[in-house]
């Protein structure tokens, strides 16, 4: 699991207009589960305009949270969630279901989620996606509805932090870039060691070694085939 230190602060997002719809497929998946948790459309609405109106301080997101100050109403409100982080077994077959594909590792880098990865993985029994039922989340802002507009329109954001990279979708299931890399680092070993080649400096320094002990052995009557 993701040690401590592993938190990341994504800058504020500036102010956008509306209307766009995410180009990718997982942060599509992510704004359905954002639609499960909204209490009712109306938050929606409110979450969407809040989350476009450049009124929300940096994410930072680390293993299995996120929290973010929220100005709105002529109030400044802190609002953070939790995400399920997968356990350790999950995290092993997350890796290895990576692994197992040349390019899988290249594509997120490159910012791309293969839906082949996720389809995998959750053949073997690891949801990578969340459903609405498992974004929980606090606000000190007075509503009553959980999640509140604010933290709604902080999962908003977070939608279009992940569709340019879904190292934060990972990072809140608790498998940051670096944890990722270092374990499929680990799993392919280090690199094997290859014999030294002989350079004709070697070859010299052997054949006058050679010689040497020759000239000892005639020296006291012993037979030198073998040494030629």
């Amino acid at each position: 699991m993701a040690g401590p230190g592993t938190r990341v602060v994504h800058p504020r997002v500036p102010p956008r207009r509306g209307g766009a719809r995410s180009a990718s497929w997982w942060a599509r998946a992510w704004s359905r589960a954002v639609e499960e948790a909204a209490y009712d459309e109306a938050d929606l609405v409110a979450a969407r305009r809040l989350a476009r109106s450049g009124r929300i301080g940096g994410i930072i997101v680390d293993a299995g949270s996120f929290v973010a100050a929220v100005e709105d109403d002529g109030g400044l409100w802190t609002t953070s969630g939790t995400i399920p982080v997968l356990d350790a077994a999950g995290t092993e077959t997350f890796v290895e279901t990576v692994a197992a594909e040349a390019g899988r590792v290249a594509a997120l880098l490159a910012g791309d989620l293969p839906h082949s990865l996720v389809e995998h993985a959750e053949d073997a029994g690891v949801e990578l996606l969340p459903y609405g039922g498992e974004l929980g989340s606090t606000c000190t802002c007075e509503g009553w509805t959980d999640p509140c507009v604010h933290a709604l329109a902080v999962l908003h954001q977070l939608g279009w932090l992940m569709e340019g990279d879904p190292f934060v979708l990972l990072h809140l299931r608790g498998l940051p870039r670096e944890e990722l890399l270092a374990r499929l680092h680990a799993r392919a070993g280090p690199a094997p060691v290859e014999d030294p080649v002989a350079t004709d400096d070697d070859t010299a320094y052997d054949a006058a070694l050679r010689a040497a002990r020759a000239l000892d052995l005639l020296a006291e009557g012993h037979a030198v085939d073998h040494l030629l």
